[in-house]
């Protein structure tokens, strides 16, 4: 499909510019306000999401347009092809001078993902992929440094989640919930989409969240982990779909396959959460 070849060259240069934007307010005091309680936004976050914005749909615009920092239209509902995009996912570590988010920029087709661009310019290194294609990782800086193909690896037997979730204890049971002897090491890490693109790219073995999470915090990075041979679906094994209604989905389980049904099992074993968790990475 040489039309989705084309939009990712577009979608890599866009998260590249926002990624050299966004640096320019990371670890320097950045103006915060309150979206709502727990819900930070910056004005790197705006900043962010102006410029992909009027790069991505000054490009095509006969595509949908679903972010996190602009306000929702249902026009969206009526485009066949959709960008879902988070200008900076995991806010509050990039608040705190954390390199532990992404610029995430997905492009849903009939609600399937057909490519998605994960950019961590703190970490200097980019993450992106091609239904059908595969998926990949470079250095933000591009230049003479040839992309690798990522594939997943069970070999670290690490489940990455979000500190907040690990600290309130709400992954102890369902680990408590998986058949003994108990081989995983929880890591908390900030960003959904940086987990994910950890689990894609091998640095772990699984990602769960068991709270609500948005669309624009999961399409690029679920396909990612998807074409690099993992699985991934919401915390309840359902298969994700992007550009609906009500962009809130019920958590994420990513891993690299073997272990996604056990997973999922143990979840349902674990029951509900005690007390809800704001839908945010």
């Amino acid at each position: 499909m040489s039309w989705l070849a084309s939009d990712a060259e577009l979608a890599l240069d866009a998260a590249r510019r926002a990624g050299t934007l966004v640096m320019r307010w990371f670890r320097s005091d950045p103006v915060v306000r309150h979206k709502s309680p727990g819900q930070p936004v910056t004005e790197a976050d705006l900043a962010a999401d102006a410029m992909l914005r009027e790069l991505l749909t000054a490009s095509r615009p006969d595509y949908g347009w679903m972010s996190e920092e602009t306000a929702d239209h249902p026009d969206r509902l009526s485009r066949q092809r959709v960008w879902v995009v988070d200008p900076i996912d995991g806010t509050r570590s990039f608040i705190a001078g954390s390199p532990e988010f992404a610029i995430s920029v997905g492009l849903a087709l009939d609600g399937v993902p057909m490519l998605g661009v994960v950019l961590n310019p703190a970490a200097g290194e980019v993450y992106w992929a091609i239904r059908g294609a595969g998926a990949w990782r470079a250095p933000v800086s591009g230049g003479s440094a040839q992309p690798i193909r990522v594939r997943t690896s069970s070999a670290p037997r690490v489940l990455v989640a979000s500190k907040t979730e690990i600290r309130r204890g709400e992954l102890e049971p369902v680990l408590d919930a998986l058949p003994a002897p108990r081989e995983w090491n929880l890591l908390g890490l900030g960003s959904t989409a940086w987990k994910l693109a950890c689990v894609a790219g091998g640095g772990a073995d699984a990602f769960l969240s068991r709270g609500p999470k948005s669309e624009w915090d999961v399409c690029a990075g679920a396909l990612l982990v998807e074409m690099a041979g993992g699985t991934v679906t919401d915390a309840a094994g359902r298969p994700f779909r992007f550009n609906r209604p009500h962009s809130s989905v019920n958590g994420v389980l990513a891993t690299t396959g073997g272990s996604h049904d056990s997973l999922v099992s143990a979840v349902d074993a674990a029951g509900p959460l005690s007390r809800p968790v704001r839908p945010k990475s």
